[in-house]
């Protein structure tokens, strides 16, 4: 097994992971999501309607409630934030690194973006995409 497998299975290891649909429901209860893809794959294949993009780089800063870089809705450490990405990878990584921030809700799409298309869940094709979130933004 390569090492990177490894990675990603500790990181999963007790990661309440969510179907599409499970995340699109979370999302009518009050949970964030947030898209950590580039903008040439949103550009490509589209984009989740009120998601929060903030690009991978950026993620701990702009969610921890405790960082001057954050944007205004990572107010409290209660928020669940579900973390998508194009296949469903390095999703995992990410929710795993903003538990370790104390974002306990944190967790991701199982599938990524791909099953979310696949699954017939509601997406966007903007003019431009969506830039993504900077500090207080």
């Amino acid at each position: 097994m390569a090492e990177v497998d490894r990675l990603l299975a500790r990181a999963r290891e007790g990661l309440p992971r969510l179907r599409p649909v499970e995340a699109w429901a979370a999302a009518g209860h009050g949970a964030r999501i947030v898209d950590t893809r580039p903008e040439h794959q949103r550009r490509a294949a589209g984009e989740i309607p009120g998601a929060v993009v903030v690009e991978r780089n950026h993620l701990e800063w702009r969610l921890d409630p405790t960082c001057g870089s954050r944007i205004p809705e990572a107010d409290s450490p209660h928020i669940q934030w579900i973390v998508i990405c194009a296949e469903g990878y390095s999703s995992s990584l990410a929710a795993a690194a903003l538990r370790e921030l104390g974002l306990l809700n944190a967790t991701d799409v199982i599938g990524g973006f791909d099953a979310w298309v696949e699954a017939g869940l509601p997406t966007v094709h903007p003019a431009r995409p969506t830039a993504p979130r900077g500090p207080g933004e």
